[in-house]
């Protein structure tokens, strides 16, 4: 029956209508990644895209529909194999497939036996899988963050966490991608999520490509009318010191850390917004609103001003780059990829690790400075302009086509 429909919808062109709801790069943006393809073959590609589970603020299924648009924009065929979790009308771009399956390993074996009745010229997996011809690690890689989180944990933990059958199934599945070169190319956000997987798997550096992230410029921009709203929607008072932390996995991002070093301020004007899922009777604070998840940040970056994510692992965060390019200095460590494009006291400020609480408390007093904030805006927005959402497409579709060429010349078998 699941063949039987792969081979219908394999037939079918689909026609785009735009996912409701969603906000895409835009005209724009998708006229800059066509233009860029024009010298690439005129065969129409089958390109298959992989990932499991939805979340309708994560960053991953933004970055997918924003590529998926992009393949058909250039005018190849753009399929999803996900889960029951995706909704059917946020993948307009071609068929979506949903594998039964949930858990990691098990997703991934079914569609291992699934691949060969699928015809396709290139299969690129936002997922950990035992084999694919493009494989981007936006999720980083586990082995790296496991070894991070290790330092921040006491022995009890670190035993109890190796006892997760769920961290040895991603430990294959990764094994299986670098290790065995179950992954023909990878595609990364960071130099040094890159320099994580030569190191830690020795897989060949020059099949590895850097594509780091970007952002649909025109939405994410400084607003002072939206700030002045915003601002009063949230009730804060005009000298008040707006702090933002945006993100679920609020362990990992260092939640507890931002409300620590904003306590050693000791500014009663200085509060806290937190925006994501999370668990907020373990982080208690009279000056912190949790906000719960929400779909569009812009209200809360025009609100804020200064951004802060000290992560204890993150390959490279959008939320970052979001806030830059609205103008915001942005506060977080070295271990985030996105501290890569940034200079240290110019357009925010970099610690070396999440804990560092005095770091964070003298980088959160040198940023209270408003006339400070005020004279980086112009500086971090020309930063985040080279960070459009539409080169990151262009160059991700060339990757995949280059992939395609390649898997043509060995009978398309991986």
């Amino acid at each position: 029956m699941l063949l039987a429909r792969w081979s219908v919808l394999e037939e079918e062109r689909l026609k785009f209508h735009p996912a409701s709801g969603y906000n895409y790069s835009g005209e724009r943006g998708a006229s800059k990644v066509v233009n860029s393809l024009k010298m690439l073959p005129d065969k129409r590609l089958t390109i298959i895209f992989v990932r499991r589970g939805y979340s309708q603020t994560g960053g991953a299924e933004a970055y997918l529909k924003r590529l998926g648009r992009g393949v058909l924009d250039a005018g190849h065929d753009a399929q999803l194999i996900t889960t029951s979790d995706w909704p059917e009308n946020e993948w307009p771009f071609g068929s979506l497939n949903r594998l039964r399956c949930q858990s990691a390993v098990a997703f991934a074996d079914e569609l291992k036996q699934m691949r060969p009745h699928i015809p396709c010229d290139v299969l690129m997996s936002l997922e950990r899988v035992w084999d694919c011809h493009v494989y981007r690690a936006g999720d980083g890689v586990h082995r790296a963050w496991l070894n991070r989180r290790r330092k921040f944990e006491v022995p009890l933990q670190r035993f109890i966490r190796s006892l997760n059958r769920k961290h040895r199934d991603i430990l294959q599945l990764e094994d299986a991608l670098f290790t065995n070169r179950g992954a023909g190319r990878v595609i990364v956000n960071s130099q040094m999520v890159k320099s994580e997987i030569v190191d830690l798997y020795h897989y060949p550096a020059d099949k590895i490509d850097v594509v780091q992230n970007g952002v649909p410029l025109e939405k994410f921009r400084f607003d002072p009318e939206l700030r002045a709203k915003s601002r009063t929607d949230l009730q804060l008072k005009p000298d008040q010191i707006a702090l933002l932390f945006a993100g679920s996995g609020w362990e990992r991002k260092g939640l507890l850390f931002t409300i620590e070093a904003m306590q050693l301020c000791k500014n009663r004007n200085m509060s806290l917004l937190v925006a994501g899922r999370g668990n907020k009777r373990s982080y208690k604070s009279k000056r912190v609103q949790f906000l719960g998840e929400v779909s569009d940040l812009v209200r809360l970056y025009a609100a804020a001003d200064i951004f802060i994510l000290p992560t204890i692992y993150d390959p490279f965060s959008n939320a970052c780059l979001e806030a830059l390019a609205c103008g915001l200095p942005v506060i977080t460590t070295h271990a985030n990829g996105f501290s890569e494009i940034i200079e240290n006291g110019v357009h925010g400020s970099i610690v070396d690790r999440a804990n560092d609480l005095v770091g964070l408390r003298d980088a959160l007093r040198f940023w209270s400075d408003a006339a400070r904030r005020a004279a980086v805006r112009s500086t971090n927005i020309q930063c985040a302009a080279r960070f459009d959402i539409s080169g990151n497409v262009a160059r991700t579709l060339e990757i995949l086509i280059q992939a395609a060429a390649s898997a043509a010349s060995t009978s398309g078998k991986i």
